[in-house]
């Protein structure tokens, strides 16, 4: 499993460093001080395991795991408790407080390659077109080919989300971290808590809004670095 590690403080990130040495099945493939640099690292890189700070400046650990695909597993390594009910809400695996105990370590790290294990196998039964450039929905009693280049944005509201075409609307019993876990990340980001856009589709943009034909879509504040690191930059490099 390749995994990285997520913390602020360069101390906190040598002792699980040191951790790692001794821990199998695993392999550290970085290690970044904010969530912003680790979320730049996974556009790029496959990553299976984060070893994830609660308490960072900017992004914190519980914002940037909202965002972590389901098949990246996280363990949260934090030195404050208080925090372990809210782990559970984003689905981490394991809670460490530190100073990480290598026993509870040890433990933690099993669990993640069981979990690890069973993901890969579910994940080998599930894809049946990995090159494809579309999706089926459900909507209505029936199923609809919407094919990923004709979506112009994505809207979340509560159990459902309305896919936005160029020519209909469509609307599906989904939530959004669902759907977009499904979209190709090179092309569609999330950009607030209700809406996911086509970044291929954007017409223009300021500082606070987006702007897709006559939609105006707002970036959040959590969101708003990412866009503009990720998004921007790359578009202008």
């Amino acid at each position: 499993m390749k995994c990285i590690l997520v913390d602020d403080e360069p101390l906190a990130r040598e002792a699980i460093r040191l951790l790692l040495e001794d821990a199998s099945g695993l392999e550290q493939v970085g290690e970044f001080n904010s969530a912003l640099a680790a979320s730049r690292y996974m556009m790029q890189h496959p990553v299976d395991l984060v070893f994830l700070d609660i308490q960072m400046p900017g992004i914190t650990g519980l914002e940037f795991a909202r965002t972590i695909p389901k098949e990246t597993l996280v363990i949260f390594t934090t030195a404050y408790s208080e925090y372990a009910l809210d782990s559970y809400e984003v689905d981490a695996i394991d809670y460490l407080i530190k100073p990480v105990d290598p026993e509870r370590f040890d433990k933690a790290v099993q669990k993640a390659l069981v979990y690890h294990n069973l993901l890969t196998e579910q994940e080998k039964e599930d894809i049946e077109a990995p090159e494809a450039d579309y999706f089926f929905v459900k909507s209505e009693r029936r199923f609809f080919k919407v094919i990923f280049s004709d979506i112009l944005f994505i809207e979340g509201l509560k159990d459902y989300v309305i896919l936005q075409l160029k020519d209909q609307k469509i609307i599906t019993k989904m939530n959004l971290k669902n759907i977009h876990e499904l979209l190709p990340r090179r092309q569609f980001m999330r950009v607030n808590k209700s809406y996911i856009v086509n970044t291929d589709q954007i017409d223009s943009f300021d500082n606070n809004d987006i702007f897709i034909g006559n939609h105006e879509i707002g970036i959040g504040n959590s969101y708003r670095d990412a866009f503009f690191e990720e998004f921007v930059t790359k578009k202008r490099g």
